[in-house]
């Protein structure tokens, strides 16, 4: 290694030495310490770099974002992000004013090579149930400057996804080129390409304008890119996930390994992301800036989900079009086999107890029946909008201390719906087995024969009352 180098090197040490030990002697801002670390930048990288050069460049910058004093400036900084002022131009659809569980956010640009977007939507869709898409928005940021590109892709999701616009599901955006920063002659840190410089920092600020709009959306926000696949109920399983994890801390859960796929932030964290996006957009890949995000949040280890959830599926790269052959090897289609629940009505003569309806039992949410002291012949019936083939049926009931089981009651299934004075219900019913200590999971079900009914029916009366827990139908599709 010459002597330039050697030089600066040291230099750099030094300074970052002089931050970790006397952070309150060095009064450059979080910006202005950025500065001095990338005109360092400039002079190495005008040398030959290595591979071992690049990994050295890249813990410069680790080490400068994880030093005390930026940490000092960002949590004094945090407080003050506030949703950044821009005029989001609505291509199609407008948010809700009820706050959704989950945004699922995705940019898009032109590709010189394969489009994906459609294909990433379906499988949105299509493998999330009725009730999941009630708890989800899907945002997608055309962000491309051509409009006339956009025009065309709008006019393609407009004709295929109009239910979903229509019901506030997805929302189309577009922020106009005149709010970006500049995007030419920007710094060629890591002796990037200059137009891999632009396409990295513009992604970044796509990123930042995307996560500003989301904030106010929901509960939580999803990460992911536009050529991805979705496995069977992920909103389902993320939820159960969460939930999991009880009242521990985090700021980022993964659920792919892969670029900017499937991370999972509290939408509270977002006007704070975004700005710091913004304020990083031309110094590294954005994949990186999560990374340092997550750490200058106290969170030092990543939280990965196994299995994966999404599958990165583009064969052509958005920059240059290049080939992209990253696949996910713990992708799982369908990770926890989660119930189906075709939407059905759910119906009793048990007596509710306030809230807890009947419907709460057949929900993905965790929420449950609670009914009073049922009789002999009472029921709780499941009546499908459209007849299903059934392969398993689950019933859980009571609590883990074996209180408020149903003690006494029949598993049936039903065909030709008929609506009687007590309300809708089957006319035909057959046995499935009965309840024993309170649960039912037959999984060999056989027959190609759809039901229009599930019914659990009382056939001894009991003085305690009931809960019944869940209610869960995994069906295939006809023949």
């Amino acid at each position: 290694m010459n002597k330039s180098k050697c030089k600066c090197k040291l230099l750099v040490r030094i300074l970052l030495q002089c931050i970790t030990d006397n952070p309150k002697s060095i009064t450059l801002s979080l910006p202005s310490t950025c500065l001095v670390f990338h005109g360092l930048f400039t002079h190495v990288h005008s040398l030959q770099e290595t591979s071992e050069e690049k990994l050295w460049a890249r813990e410069i910058v680790s080490q400068q974002l994880r030093s005390d004093r930026n940490l000092q400036v960002f949590h004094h900084l945090k407080n003050d992000f506030g949703k950044l002022n821009m005029s989001y131009t609505f291509l199609a659809g407008y948010p809700k004013t009820t706050l959704k569980y989950l945004t699922v956010g995705l940019s898009s640009v032109k590709r010189k090579n394969g489009f994906y977007l459609l294909d990433t939507l379906q499988s949105i869709f299509s493998q999330s149930s009725e009730e999941e898409l009630q708890d989800m928005v899907v945002v997608v940021l055309l962000a491309d400057f051509d409009m006339t590109w956009n025009q065309q892709v709008l006019s393609s999701i407009s004709e295929r996804f109009s239910s979903p616009i229509l019901k506030g599901q997805l929302l189309v955006i577009h922020l106009p080129q005149e709010y970006y920063p500049p995007l030419e002659g920007l710094k060629r840190n890591f002796n990037d390409a200059p137009d891999r410089v632009t396409f990295r920092s513009k992604q970044n600020v796509d990123y930042a304008f995307l996560l500003s709009f989301s904030a106010n959306l929901s509960q939580y926000y999803l990460m992911l890119e536009d050529d991805v696949l979705c496995s069977r109920n992920f909103l389902t399983t993320i939820r159960m996930f969460i939930q999991s994890r009880g009242g521990s801390a985090w700021v980022t859960l993964e659920f792919s390994k892969l670029g900017y796929i499937g991370k999972l932030y509290h939408s509270s964290d977002l006007p704070r992301l975004a700005s710091f996006l913004l304020l990083f957009y031309q110094e590294m890949p954005c994949d990186w800036l999560l990374g340092y995000f997550t750490k200058l949040l106290a969170q030092n280890m990543p939280i990965h989900f196994k299995p994966s959830l999404f599958q990165h599926v583009g064969l052509y790269s958005s920059f240059r079009g290049t080939y992209n052959h990253l696949k996910d090897e713990d992708f799982e289609a369908n990770p926890l086999n989660v119930a189906d629940n075709p939407p059905a009505d759910v119906v009793t003569d048990i007596i509710p107890f306030k809230e807890y309806t009947p419907e709460q039992a057949y929900s993905s949410r965790t929420t449950f029946f609670w009914g009073k002291s049922p009789l002999a012949g009472s029921h709780f019936t499941v009546i499908f909008h459209t007849p299903a083939i059934v392969t398993r049926i689950s019933v859980q009931t009571g609590l883990q201390d074996r209180k408020d089981i149903l003690t006494s009651a029949e598993v049936e299934v039903g065909r030709s719906p008929v609506h009687t004075e007590r309300g809708p219900t089957c006319s035909q019913y057959a046995k499935l087995g009965p309840l024993v200590d309170g649960q039912f999971d037959r999984k060999d079900i056989e027959g190609d024969a759809a039901v229009s009914c599930l019914r659990i029916l009382v056939t001894k009366s009991q003085e305690q009352w009931v809960i019944i827990r869940s209610v869960n139908v995994w069906t295939k599709e006809e023949k």
